[in-house]
């Protein structure tokens, strides 16, 4: 058997891999800076409350609820690797809408709108289309590794890229930040477009089976698998009430701590230290604890810390210093459970319907976002931002708590195969 270490040589020796994990970072990077500057762009450019920034939230996410389980069958019909181009071209492309309508006097809410629905419907192409691509790319024995090193990706962006769109925020103003992002989604496009292994041509139309009967597939191995299934339902109750947080969170930092831009960028960034952390002990943890162990228990610790942050006040250093270690330990502990949750996702999904199983798990999980966006503008003009991050963040426990009752919780060091099912 060959050793962790040859293993994980043999990967990045692989070129494909390479300009996979290149692009998937430069991605990452582009839309995490623009998670940060879009919602600036309303608060501070637009002036815009608590019910108007949970509709914008809420218009970025409803493209997962109405796109995914088509764009699944895309990704699976297609080549993963021209979904992904198109979608960061096109990302690219709307984004530089935003600096144009403010040159043209025509920014407003209703653009912004407008911008966050596109970019959303975009992002859901590409980020089913990463996913589905890595089983097509690397042997499912490097699955662990290969995961761990594009979430690690992830984890940088989520450093860099909050600060880079708060400091960006900072020296020029918000509308003209997003150029950043834009940019960092031309770079993955071109490194992705260089992808050659596992990308089959595509068949002709009269060879597919119907879009419904296809879309029908997924959802019935989701649904007939329980693993799969408990991973859905435990991803829409997460995504529902971390939704919801974030709207209220996003809102806080500023308006009731006074933190600045550049200094909300700072604090969002903190989490991606830990995210890195995180991806590199869930290459390791799972084989030796268990998945369903390090999947509760990660689950139970990364929404446990966020009940601090309705108890902080001011914008002192030590106030600042708080939100870093608090968003870096739920970084280290979320990670764990998100590239957990994708290696047993993957594992247990066979190649050829990678996309349409990522595509359920998204529309069922992340689907939900809409009304937490919703809900957590709703909670926050009714009673307030500190009483909304405090109902919102117990409201998280309920995810931890349906996972330790089903049967990712029994999973040990080994994970079936995609065979079995």
């Amino acid at each position: 058997m060959p050793s962790r270490s040859s293993s994980s040589r043999a990967l990045w020796r692989d070129s494909d891999f390479r300009h996979l994990w290149a692009g998937q970072t430069a991605s990452q990077f582009g839309a995490q800076s623009s998670q940060v500057v879009l919602p600036l762009v309303a608060v501070v450019a637009l002036q815009a409350g608590a019910v108007q920034l949970g509709a914008l939230r809420a218009v970025q996410q409803l493209p997962i609820l109405f796109f995914s389980l088509i764009v699944g069958v895309w990704v699976d019909r297609w080549r993963p690797r021209s979904v992904m181009v198109l979608a960061d071209f096109g990302r690219a492309a709307v984004l530089a809408a935003i600096p144009v309508a403010v040159l043209l006097g025509m920014l407003g809410m209703p653009v912004l709108l407008v911008v966050g629905f596109l970019v959303g419907t975009l992002s859901v192409c590409f980020d089913v289309g990463y996913q589905a691509s890595l089983v097509r790319v690397v042997a499912r024995d490097r699955l662990a590794q290969g995961n761990s090193a594009l979430e690690g990706s992830r984890s940088a962006a989520q450093v860099g890229g909050p600060a880079l769109g708060g400091a960006m925020v900072s020296l020029v103003s918000a509308p003209y930040a997003v150029v950043a992002s834009g940019g960092f989604f031309l770079l993955s496009a071109l490194s992705i477009r260089r992808i050659r292994s596992g990308e089959t041509a595509p068949r002709r139309a009269e060879q597919h089976p119907r879009v419904g009967r296809q879309i029908a597939e997924g959802l019935q191995l989701v649904f007939r698998n329980a693993a799969l299934r408990s991973v859905a339902v435990a991803s829409g109750i997460f995504q529902f009430s971390f939704a919801a947080l974030m709207t209220v969170y996003l809102l806080f930092l500023p308006r009731t701590l006074h933190l600045s831009g550049a200094t909300v960028g700072l604090v969002l960034a903190a989490m991606g230290p830990g995210a890195l952390l995180g991806s590199l002990l869930s290459a390791r943890l799972p084989g030796r604890f268990g998945y369903g162990t390090v999947m509760v228990a990660s689950a139970f610790l990364a929404d446990g810390v966020m009940l601090c942050v309705p108890a902080l006040h001011g914008s002192s250093a030590a106030t600042v210093a708080l939100l870093m270690a608090v968003n870096f330990l739920f970084g280290v502990f979320s990670q764990l459970v998100d590239v957990t949750v994708t290696t047993v996702r993957q594992t247990l999904t066979p190649a050829r319907i990678q996309g349409r199983v990522v595509a359920t798990i998204n529309f069922l999980g992340m689907g939900m976002t809409p009304l937490g966006s919703l809900l957590g503008g709703w909670v926050a003009g009714r009673w307030g931002l500190r009483t909304g991050l405090l109902l919102t963040a117990v409201a998280l426990a309920a995810s931890p708590l349906f996972m330790a009752s089903s049967p990712l919780a029994r999973l040990g060091r080994r994970l079936p195969g995609a065979e079995v099912l």
